[in-house]
């Protein structure tokens, strides 16, 4: 009897040996192929399970395996190739490839539903209902209606009928009298094709030129151009080659707040089916978009990380827009970089790669220069835009309110008067970073983790912004029964509340993960701002991450020292990545921009480095240094780490398999711990880890197997767990 190698969504790192299903013959089992979805008993549940191979026999004895329940799936849903990708992110990640296919279905087929094809229900006349006259059924008007519909029609959307106010149960009743049946309506495909484009300017002329002189098969580009510069451009005109050649376009953005501001732009330019991919659509909706995307009825896929395993019927170009940012990678479960394993898919798929940031990572810029990526510089902003002037400013023995210091509020009104908008960026969320008590110094600290509470305003609590555990103000101060507990810190609530006292003229818009709730709030919000009214932009991260704001001419940073000083080896590369991003967000359409940093530190080698030179400068500086260190990206990086209720147990796990695993390890890798994780609690758990630093590649694999191999033998307590981590980007 032929054996069935599943790969079951667990956390066990191997495949596992099933019969076929009950009846099933040998022919039938031959015509069986890899990636087709298989219901298996497993435990005492039923999952889905995905077919790896069909093999002679299994190393365990026939008496013990058991039957498959069903084949799910005549034919494989997944093409061969992302198949392939899947079985590399797994041996790459070191994590369990039933996970990893998991990735690539939407939650429907991983539940085991059948799979519909893409289109939509509808309704037709049956057999008996086509005998019917016209104005049959006379007394039941909206039955009357219905057929009437049917009558004109081959096939009816079910949609089509609500939009005529004619219910579901209406149709019911025509199905009881068998006059109606159900059918699945199959969208139909349609040409992609391009409107009218801009003139590109002779720099992007001459990128293009290069892009598109590039053969149809597998190439990796970053292209690095500054803050409107027109990289948005050069992504539309190569889509636009893609869809000439009757291919697929995936194009990756690190956050669901970009969505609508892409779209609009690719809808605008491209009378083309583009369907999104990101966390925030319903399953129905992000499964019709799935299939719509594996059928080849989408000409253009636009999504956040997880979109990196969309089945396309005929992939022809990937593009990861701001590619350095931390966003795409997943930082629980299965810990890929989207943007890595994006460039694997290019070569598996035979591809044009395309990777774009005004802020390119130190691992992009070191493969560019290693002749791995073909490098694209775009030096000048389009349209006769030129860079804003940025500028320190000195808030030693000032009077800040909220943060702001009076040559900032001075600024912020000039603006304001001119008819132009503000943006201002804090990136700390909240009220206040702490709450304490005048009295006795107590501070609110969460029960749970290494971590202060935030005060939040609105609504009125205290929360942690590592576990998202929240409780109500106290009253008095719960040591000492003192009522003078006061706010210390500053967060994006408080300095709101200060703006729209002091400029109550004009608009104060918020944009935090605390305001922009819903899918819809951030589009609503970047349509409201560029009508073009004079108002004040107020937010964290999220306002830096490539959105265009035509109308700001003055960004601020009200607190850059809170991004100067990191216990992170990648500190530097972020402060600088952020604070060029930020100042991005200025002068983008003709008018001058200005940026100021306010600082007790104006002197530091880093804000200098921003006055003085641009980005790229600053990153093969950087780059420099870490080839000196060799850390990554001229070094490679894992990290083992275990998770207990019990600190003592966690580094206990690590010490052990530290000295088991490092006799086996590659000379030019090395461990470093165990150590405490910088936050080494959070949500009640103590957290450890034990780092390998690898001179290569290989070492690093290497190592990797050697350390995961070695903890899956180990005996560990129930409350213990541990995960490694590929090329982290957070040692935290």
């Amino acid at each position: 009897m032929p054996i069935l190698r599943l790969a079951i969504p667990s956390p066990l790192r191997r495949p596992f040996d099933y019969l076929p299903p009950a009846g099933m013959s040998a022919e039938e089992v031959s015509r069986l192929r890899p990636g087709q979805r298989v219901r298996v008993p497993f435990g005492r549940r039923e999952l889905t399970a995905y077919l790896l191979d069909t093999c002679a026999d299994s190393e365990l004895p026939a008496e013990t395996l058991k039957h498959a329940l069903a084949i799910l799936d005549p034919q494989p849903l997944l093409p061969p190739s992302l198949l392939r990708l899947c079985q590399w992110a797994a041996r790459y990640y070191h994590h369990p490839i039933g996970e990893v296919l998991n990735a690539a279905f939407p939650q429907p087929l991983r539940a085991g539903n059948p799979h519909r094809p893409s289109g939509c229900p509808g309704w037709r006349l049956s057999s008996r209902g086509l005998g019917l006259p016209e104005g049959a059924l006379a007394r039941s008007p909206r039955q009357a209606q219905a057929l009437a519909m049917l009558q004109a029609a081959a096939a009816v959307d079910a949609e089509d009928f609500k939009q005529r106010g004619i219910s579901t149960a209406v149709l019911r009743s025509l199905e009881t009298k068998q006059l109606v049946e159900r059918c699945h309506l199959e969208a139909a495909p349609t040409p992609g094709c391009s409107r009218t484009a801009l003139q590109p300017s002779g720099e992007q002329a001459t990128v293009l030129a290069a892009l598109l002189a590039t053969p149809a098969e597998f190439s990796c580009h970053l292209l690095e151009g500054v803050t409107g510069s027109g990289k948005t451009e050069i992504y539309l005109r190569l889509i636009e080659r893609c869809l000439q050649d009757g291919r697929q376009a995936l194009v990756l953005i690190p956050e669901i707040g970009l969505t609508p501001q892409t779209l609009a732009r690719f809808t605008q330019r491209f009378d083309a089916s583009i369907v999104v991919l990101h966390s925030g659509l319903g399953a129905t909706e992000r499964y019709r978009a799935w299939e719509r995307a594996r059928d080849g009825s989408a000409h253009i896929v636009i999504g956040t990380r997880s979109a990196v395993f969309t089945p396309l019927l005929k992939p022809g170009l990937i593009i990861v827009d701001e590619e350095h940012d931390a966003s795409y990678k997943q930082q629980d479960g299965f810990r890929y970089s989207a943007r890595d394993v994006a460039v694997k898919r290019g070569q598996i798929e035979a591809c044009q790669v395309v990777l774009g940031s005004a802020t390119p990572s130190l691992e992009s810029i070191h493969n560019a220069l290693a002749g791995r990526y073909q490098l694209h510089r775009l030096r000048q902003r389009a349209g006769g835009a030129v860079l804003p002037a940025i500028k320190t400013l000195d808030v030693r023995r000032r009077e800040l309110v909220a943060g702001l210091s009076p040559e900032l509020v001075d600024a912020v009104e000039n603006t304001l008067r001119a008819g132009q908008q503000v943006l201002l960026f804090l990136n700390r969320r909240g009220y206040a970073p702490t709450l304490q008590c005048h009295d006795c110094g107590w501070v609110a600290e969460c029960g749970a983790c290494d971590a202060r509470l935030t005060v939040h305003r609105r609504p009125l609590r205290l929360r942690c912004h590592h576990c998202g555990a929240g409780q109500t103000l106290p009253a008095s101060c719960p040591q000492c029964r003192g009522q003078r507990l006061l706010t210390a810190g500053l967060g994006t609530e408080q300095s709101e509340d200060f703006l729209r006292q002091r400029f109550a003229e004009w608009p104060v818009w918020r944009v935090d993960s605390d305001s922009m709730q819903g899918r819809e709030a951030m589009g609503e919000l970047v349509r409201e701002v560029n009508r073009g009214q004079a108002g004040i932009l107020l937010g964290t991260q999220m306002l830096t991450k490539g959105h265009h704001f035509p109308a700001v001419s003055l960004v601020a940073v009200i607190d850059a020292d809170a991004l100067l000083f990191s216990a992170d080896f990648r500190g530097e590369e972020r402060m600088a990545q952020l604070l060029t991003q930020v100042a991005g967000r200025a002068g983008r359409e003709g008018q001058a921009g200005e940026v100021i940093l306010q600082t007790h530190y104006p002197d530091h080698p880093a804000l200098q480095a921003m006055l003085v030179s641009d980005y790229a400068t600053q990153a093969r500086a950087m780059l420099s240094q870490r080839q000196a260190a060799g850390m990554p990206p001229c070094g490679h990086l894992l990290v083992l780490r275990t998770d207990c209720s019990d600190p003592r147990h966690g580094e206990d796990f690590l010490r052990t398999l530290r000295a088991r695993a490092e006799p086996a390890l590659p000379e030019t890798a090395s461990l470093i711990g165990p150590l405490p994780s910088p936050l080494q609690r959070r949500a009640g758990k103590f957290r450890f880890q034990l780092i390998s630093l690898a001179a290569d590649r290989a070492a690093a694999q290497a190592s990797a197997t050697v350390l995961v191999t070695t903890a899956e033998s180990m005996r560990a307590r129930r409350d213990l767990k541990w995960s490694v981590d590929i090329d982290p980007q957070d040692l935290f």
